[in-house]
């Protein structure tokens, strides 16, 4: 079953899309690559190899635009706003998708957020950000320094959007909270990948006292869709009851 849902986000004012796939079970909201949409996870195929979980009711599979990664992808505005959008998209993940999936779900269980590549950034930084919110975040193939791809001056709103920046301030209630949370953070060796990505974000958790782990998967993997269809279903099926 298939559902599509969209509105105007006040946080971004840019239109938002939202899909879903499944009946009921655990929460997942899947964020697309840099410059995809609420829909790539279908035309990848990564829909068919979730397939198992989504027919038998392990989980309910959600997906939303990438509003933030298609911006940077193509240079839209100047840098300056293009990290003040990373910002408020973050802010509309948690204050209008989350909810939309908390109405959707009739309940409001922690939701286990994926993706890979910049979609890997988001979701350990929304998870980083509003840890009562979400469960455990996969990240695959993540690039977590995006300050390389936007090219302007760093600021207030890329510290507080980026958790290798913001992870050694945190402190207090949010960090006991993140601290009961688990981070995957697996990545090939293969062609365009970057394993060093997912050790530096090991280490700014680590630090923190949050659990996590890095899995190289080795020189036979890439970064791109073949290897995330390997990966996510595996993770998944140890997080998910």
């Amino acid at each position: 079953m298939k559902v599509i849902e969209r509105w105007h986000s006040e946080r971004t004012d840019r239109d938002m899309t939202l899909v879903r796939w499944g009946h009921y079970g655990t929460p997942v909201l899947v964020f697309p690559t840099a410059g995809g949409d609420a829909e790539e996870v279908e035309r990848h195929h990564m829909l068919a190899h979730l397939a198992p979980m989504v027919d038998t009711g392990r989980i309910k599979l959600y997906s939303c635009d990438s509003t933030a990664g298609r911006a940077m992808a193509r240079y839209e505005g100047s840098p300056q706003y293009r990290m003040w959008l990373f910002n408020q998209y973050h802010q509309a993940i948690a204050h209008e998708v989350v909810p939309a999936i908390h109405a959707d779900s009739s309940g409001s269980q922690p939701v286990v957020v994926a993706g890979a590549s910049i979609g890997a950034f988001n979701s350990l930084a929304v998870l980083c950000r509003w840890p009562h919110l979400f469960g455990a975040a996969v990240g695959m193939s993540g690039t977590y320094h995006i300050e390389q791809f936007i090219d302007g001056p760093f600021t207030d709103d890329l510290y507080f959007c980026s958790p290798i920046h913001f992870l050694p301030g945190l402190d207090g209630e949010a960090l006991e909270v993140l601290r009961r949370r688990v981070v995957i953070l697996a990545s090939g060796s293969g062609r365009w990948e970057d394993v060093g990505e997912s050790w530096a974000a090991a280490k700014a958790l680590g630090d923190k006292g949050v659990p996590n782990r890095v899995d190289d998967w080795g020189p036979s993997y890439d970064h791109d869709w073949p290897t995330w269809w390997q990966m996510l279903p595996l993770y998944l099926d140890d997080l998910v009851p």
